[in-house]
């Protein structure tokens, strides 16, 4: 889904938009992070389903590594490991057809390129998910022991394809503790708008 489709500006963010306020005078930031984790899924997912289980798997990937810091503290292994995995799943879907081509061209070979497309936004939630391993092993973030607060901050759809990469330090507090300003949201609103007539003009 793009941010300039008429699917996301007529019907995903004012169901989104009006649900979030709604959900969370109700039940506060909990019910409102579930919201939002869930419409950043179908978000995800409009337009490539079956790549949402690779972002689930990197999320999963990356809270077990922070997880396995705040018990083995400046663990290099730990953080080894997580950059490889992340580095290598990353490396798969960009580099793996390069990679083919070249052999094929430099040695004469006749090896079989898969053809591998690229899932949408993958080098972005990749980082964003590595940054906050590394963040939690230099002591700058304590670890989200919720497995669906990481998710949210991963797969958060304003940023999911887009970017920019987010720390996960500086919007920690948002996920756990926030309020809904009349202020804020039309400054959001401004901006947004501002943005919207950019890209699409």
């Amino acid at each position: 889904m793009l941010f300039s489709s008429m699917v996301f500006i007529w019907i995903f963010f004012p169901i989104v938009l009006v649900g979030n306020i709604v959900i969370s005078k109700i039940g506060g930031n909990k019910l409102s992070n579930i919201l939002l984790l869930l419409a950043s899924l179908i978000f995800y997912a409009w337009g490539e389903p079956i790549y949402i289980f690779l972002m689930l798997v990197s999320i999963t990937v990356n809270w077990l590594a922070g997880y396995a810091l705040s018990i083995y503290k400046k663990n290099k292994i730990v953080l080894f490991l997580d950059i490889v995995i992340n580095l290598a799943i990353l490396g798969y879907y960009k580099y793996a057809g390069m990679v083919i081509d070249t052999i094929n061209t430099l040695f004469k070979k006749q090896l079989t390129n898969p053809q591998i497309s690229l899932p949408i936004g993958i080098s972005f939630f990749t980082f964003q998910a590595l940054s906050y391993v590394i963040d939690v092993y230099r002591s700058e973030t304590k670890t989200q022991k919720n497995w669906f607060k990481l998710a949210l901050y991963v797969s958060f759809f304003p940023q999911l394809i887009a970017g920019p990469i987010v720390k996960y330090k500086d919007i920690n507090e948002q996920i756990n503790s926030r309020n809904i300003d009349i202020i804020q949201m039309a400054h959001g609103m401004r901006r947004f708008s501002y943005g919207f007539a950019k890209k699409y003009y």
